[in-house]
């Protein structure tokens, strides 16, 4: 049974579809943009784990395409860093303040996106040790809130050259680690929490209409326009964060 008021309902509607029409439209995780704007209305420890059942879902239909293209030597070097990332970052969530846990995601989303919009470098080339900072930070912003795809990027991006691999590995590592958070979050409980499931499951297919209306537009709208409309977009909504946090 849905415990939440129309409202918020309502609302969580609009920000599942747009989450998922800015994946069908970028490529990119709907997690950095749906968690923000969902923790207006629900609790972090609520928020994160219900948006990781849309992520599942949607990657089980949409981010295993070219597997065979995935370059093993460079995720097996950055497995056990982002692992030792997700132990830190499931303590965290379990046990920090919410206000803490706001004022951090905010400041990330806040810093990414600036850097995005501003930033129009080409990635350059980095030693294979960067991996375990990239996979500790990653991988605490991965169970902390669902966004540590940013971090993988920069990363990865500096290692591996060809695109196709580049969106192929990517596509591995997200879906992967959000099995070890599926299973963290379990022994942690929070899948027990009351409306938790039942809403997943029931926004679920707001997720598959949302990823159609993103792919239509990606075919329609110049992609340095639709990248910078999503930069906005995060900059709106880590602002709105911090605010948030501040007043608490």
């Amino acid at each position: 049974m849905l415990d939440y008021p129309w409202p918020t309902l309502l609302a969580t509607v609009f920000i599942v579809l747009l989450a998922y029409s800015v994946y069908g439209l970028t490529g990119f995780g709907a997690a950095i943009v749906g968690i923000p704007l969902l923790a207006h209305f629900y609790p972090l420890r609520f928020a994160v784990p219900m948006m990781l059942v849309l992520d599942l879902c949607a990657g089980l239909m949409f981010g295993l395409r070219d597997r065979q293209q995935v370059s093993r030597t460079e995720l097996l070097w950055m497995a056990p860093f982002v692992l030792m990332g997700m132990g830190m970052g499931i303590v965290l969530l379990i046990h920090v303040n919410e206000r803490w846990l706001l004022m951090l995601l905010g400041s990330f989303v806040l810093f990414y996106a600036l850097r995005k919009l501003l930033n129009k470098n080409t990635p350059q080339a980095i030693s294979k040790h960067w991996a375990l900072p990239a996979g500790v930070i990653g991988g605490s912003l991965t169970s902390m809130f669902g966004t540590g795809g940013p971090i993988y990027v920069l990363y990865l991006a500096g290692r591996i050259t060809d695109v196709s691999v580049l969106r192929a590995s990517l596509g591995i590592l997200i879906f992967s680690t959000a099995l070890v958070r599926l299973g963290l979050f379990t022994a942690s409980g929070f899948y027990m929490q009351p409306s938790l499931l039942p809403l997943a499951f029931a926004l679920a297919p707001l997720g598959f209409l949302g990823y159609w209306l993103g792919s239509r537009l990606h075919t329609r709208l110049p992609p340095q326009r639709a990248s910078q409309a999503v930069w906005l977009l995060l900059i709106g909504g880590g602002a709105s964060l911090l605010w948030r946090s501040i007043r608490m």
